[in-house]
């Protein structure tokens, strides 16, 4: 696993922060997958915003990004 930030990662305002979280701690979406126990298809869905995680993921995700759920979505996403 590679944490931190690199050169070739560029932060994009338009980027959700779950994917700006994910790119800073430098894990792959297949990593963040295998980690939390998802597909990386979900992981892609959730950053595209195409999909809602369940509590029990929108939890997982942020304990292994080292930050919260608040950080992560936005109170209208977990509607």
């Amino acid at each position: 696993m590679r944490f931190g930030w690199s050169p070739e990662i560029v932060f994009y305002a338009l980027w959700s922060p779950m994917r700006n979280a994910r790119l800073w701690a430098g894990l792959s979406q297949d990593e963040l997958a295998t980690i939390v126990g998802a597909s990386r298809e979900t992981i892609s869905s959730i950053e595209r915003r195409a999909s809602i995680p369940s509590v029990t993921l929108a939890l997982a995700i942020a304990r292994a990004l080292d930050t919260s759920v608040e950080e992560l979505f936005s109170a209208d996403e977990l509607r």
